[in-house]
């Protein structure tokens, strides 16, 4: 027997009508509305859904705050109806391999629930019928342990008891096969099973379904980047998500190293080799059937090979400057630097501070029918049908300097070269800036006053850097507020004025702060942007480089020409309420203090 409202009401299945009821009992709709729902032609594939979603694709709103009465708010709404707490079912969050063993596929299916969290004290089971208890007692005395009831989204609930369960069949299905053909060979601590044969089947039709579930989980949760980790006695998966890793599942070993192989099958690498670092690619779809592609890389580690996939989605191509977080005096600059016919544009910034994203928008939106853009990349990362994309192949001595070389032959407007490493590339570059090209580069230094003195370093005589560096950008990624949940918040002085020194910026009214909800899984960011420290070649500039150039020296002078730092870019996002005071201290660097 459960309690609602103070009466006793006997174990029962909702009801369309007993929800639309009590929805205009309490207020949330009108008795028009619920009539309205209740008399509606439903098909005979509505009447199969629960009455929530039926609900829900009504369209309503609510009376008492006009917001839509969507399936999740309606959730909500039945949680505190029914006097149980709310959960919602954030994947990333869940021990899959625990929720299957807790029940039966079959059970859970029968009753329309899910264990959504099972620990040593309790088991948390999520129900969409908060009134229905028939299963409780069984369950119990399975578990040997105490069940707390919360009431989930029945779309999550059916979505993921089919996802959770087929895995873990899958990886179960996949570790007896594997586990009968032999251990893994790379771990350094095995090596007394050389003895049996290994026979990782890669095709194994599990192991197939296990890598399908990876990559359409990786899109759907907006992961840039997938990691497949061995460990001792198992593999580690693990989703970079607006900067951050979440760990995700753990296979048993011999399933971790089945699915790294049958991802190096995709990729085109040697499935034999394992001592040696490989790289690759895979082009496939995403859910929504738009077309995405994945850069594989391996390297050899005491427990294996370690994998990282990054996903590459060809939509940043299309990005505007407003959309990567350009302001306007940034894309005015940034125009003015690209624009020009001849001459060196370097990107300066660590790995994964979105510099390809920016080098292939901003060429994407060179490339007219009228220019001719050749591109050197180690390795190609997206391939876009408006360029001419070359990559680097050390087996056959085809480095970037080569490269440059052998595009100057093939009548190029502009030049991008993916990374200038070493002086023999940057002798090319500047060359082929000095013969009338615009050169698009990259460096890895942690600002852009740093890209000059890079080149000195490297061995470029300081006049060939005068007369042929247009300018240098350095940027990072911020993880950027959820607008659906952002909470205004009073300014701490101290903080905007370490974010601010030495500039002295006016405190804004009030900031933002993170608080957390359904679109942004409860962290308080919700996508990324750039911030842009952008430093032309000016008069000011080139009197500085010279063979005494001291880079702190160069940084000030370069303030005093109108850069913003990295920070100072920062701080007029914090003041925008895109993003935070902690954000822009965590990823930009201490000199810009």
């Amino acid at each position: 027997m459960e309690t609602v409202a103070g009466k006793t009401t006997p174990d029962h299945t909702l009801t369309l009508r007993e929800l639309c009821n009590a929805l205009a009992d309490q207020g949330e709709i009108s008795r028009e509305d619920a009539d309205r729902v209740l008399t509606a032609n439903l098909g005979a594939e509505a009447r199969a859904r629960h009455p929530l979603e039926v609900i829900a694709i009504a369209g309503l709103s609510s009376l008492k705050d006009s917001r839509s009465l969507d399936l999740e708010k309606l959730t909500r709404w039945l949680a505190r109806w029914a006097g149980q707490p709310y959960y919602h079912i954030d994947p990333l969050k869940i021990d899959a391999p625990a929720v299957a063993r807790a029940m039966s596929y079959a059970f859970a299916q029968r009753h329309h629930i899910l264990a959504v969290e099972v620990t040593e004290q309790e088991a948390v089971i999520a129900s969409s019928e908060p009134f229905k208890s028939d299963w409780e007692t069984n369950l119990r005395h399975v578990l040997k342990r105490p069940v707390r009831r919360v009431v989930a989204n029945p779309e999550d609930i059916r979505r993921y008891t089919v996802e959770f369960y087929q895995l873990a069949s899958s990886v179960s299905k996949a570790g007896g096969a594997q586990a009968r053909g032999g251990g893994n060979l790379n771990n350094f601590e095995q090596l007394l099973d050389i003895g049996q044969s290994a026979s990782h089947d890669a095709n194994d039709q599990h192991v197939v379904k296990i890598v399908d579930w990876l990559l359409q989980y990786a899109f759907d949760q907006r992961a840039s980047d997938i990691h497949i980790e061995p460990r001792r006695e198992t593999t580690r998966v693990r989703f970079r998500i607006d900067g951050v890793l979440h760990n995700v599942y753990e296979f048993p070993e011999q399933v971790g190293t089945a699915v790294t192989s049958r991802l190096k099958i995709l990729g085109r690498l040697n499935v034999a080799e394992k001592r040696r670092p490989q790289d690759g690619r895979i082009k496939t779809r995403k859910p929504d059937n738009r077309e995405v592609e994945l850069r594989l890389a391996t390297m050899p580690t005491a427990f294996g090979e370690k994998m990282v996939l990054r996903i590459f989605d060809p939509e940043v191509l299309l990005k505007t400057f407003e959309q990567l977080g350009f302001s306007v005096e940034d894309r005015d600059r940034w125009h003015d630097m690209t624009s020009r016919p001849h001459g060196i544009v370097l990107v300066t910034g660590p790995t994964g501070s979105g510099k390809t994203t920016t080098l292939y928008s901003t060429l994407k939106q060179l490339a007219t029918p009228d220019q001719n853009i050749c591109t050197i990349e180690d390795p190609i990362e997206m391939v876009e049908p408006a360029f001419n994309q070359m990559q680097v192949q050390h087996n056959i001595d085809l480095t970037f300097a080569s490269g440059v070389r052998a595009l100057l032959r093939q009548d190029p407007d502009i030049i991008m070269i993916g990374e200038i490493r070493d002086l023999e590339t940057a002798e090319m570059a500047v060359q082929a800036a000095l013969t009338g090209h615009l050169v698009l580069s990259t460096l890895h230094t942690n600002d852009a006053p740093s890209a000059f003195t890079r080149l000195l370093e490297l061995g470029i005589p300081p006049y060939l850097i005068r007369a042929t560096v247009i300018g240098a950008m350095a940027q990072r990624l911020v993880r950027l507020l959820c607008p659906h949940c952002k909470e205004a918040t009073p300014v701490e002085e101290d903080a905007w004025t370490t974010l601010t020194r030495p500039w002295k910026a006016p405190v804004p009214k009030r900031v933002f702060r993170p608080v957390g909800c359904l679109e942004c899984r409860d962290t308080g960011y919700l996508g990324r942007a750039g911030v842009y420290e952008i430093l032309g070649m000016s008069r000011t500039i080139a009197g500085q480089i010279n063979d005494r150039c001291e880079l702190e020296q160069l940084r000030l002078d370069a303030y005093r020409d109108g850069m913003k730092s990295l920070r100072l870019s920062g701080a007029q996002k914090v003041a925008a309420g895109q993003t935070t005071i902690e954000e822009i201290l965590r990823v930009t660097p201490e000199s810009q203090r």
